[in-house]
């Protein structure tokens, strides 16, 4: 299956999702999209976005990368597919012939979802289930309605897959003090923060690498054609 779509650019936090992609494309033949590694949270990736000239209009871009879940639907290693993102009570919607494209290629392997978008980490168990049921959204990341903002503005073609690295029944270390201003992840804090609740680190860890190895596979899976394990 080669880069039928065809999709020009994907977009992935930096750090360890980024790398999980780019290690998918290790081997495979054929059209290759270029990868760009955004930075993690709202307002960094809305300054880089708006800084940066690498999308030309008519660009199909796919955003990939992990988020948590907020509801028990969704089990960490689960791939979701974006309908919509919602902010504040706003919302922004994904393509829908792209997001069907992608869908019908992994289908059987995809849910599609309804996202969350959020300015900080959401940690605490309780109130990803709050969430969930208030907003009837399924999932949460920090980049989501950003990005389908901007593009959507700019006629770009978005899709955004995901895989789920947390689940809603257990709290996560509340990682919002170690992202620096411009998205990077600051290690000190975040050693700190792992260090103060070590069991949620060591679950967080654990679902971290079983998500990324999901995202390298379905990402592999998007452009060689070789199946799921």
């Amino acid at each position: 299956m080669p880069n039928f779509f065809p999709i020009n650019t994907i977009l992935v936090p930096q750090g360890a999702e980024y790398k999980a992609v780019c290690r998918a494309f290790h081997g495979v033949t054929g059209s290759i999209p270029t990868v760009v590694a955004i930075p993690v949270g709202m307002k960094p990736l809305l300054k880089y976005l708006q800084q940066g000239q690498f999308l030309a209009p008519k660009s199909r871009v796919l955003i990939m990368g992990i988020c948590g879940s907020l509801s028990d639907r969704y089990k960490v290693g689960d791939i979701v597919l974006y309908q919509d993102c919602v902010y504040q009570g706003k919302q922004q919607e994904c393509d829908r012939p792209f997001t069907a494209q992608l869908h019908s290629s992994i289908s059987g392997k995809v849910s599609l979802v309804k996202s969350l978008t959020s300015d900080r980490v959401i940690w605490s168990a309780a109130e990803k289930r709050r969430l969930g049921e208030t907003l009837a959204a399924d999932v949460v990341d920090m980049e989501g309605f950003t990005a389908l903002e901007f593009f959507n503005a700019a006629g770009i073609t978005v899709a955004i897959l995901r895989v789920v690295s947390d689940d809603c029944q257990h709290n996560i270390p509340d990682l919002t003090p170690a992202i620096n201003s411009d998205g990077s992840l600051n290690p000190l804090p975040l050693a700190i923060a792992m260090l103060r609740q070590p069991l949620a680190a060591t679950r967080l860890i654990r679902g971290s690498l079983t998500a990324l190895k999901v995202l390298e596979q379905v990402t592999n899976l998007l452009f060689s054609g070789y199946s799921l394990k």
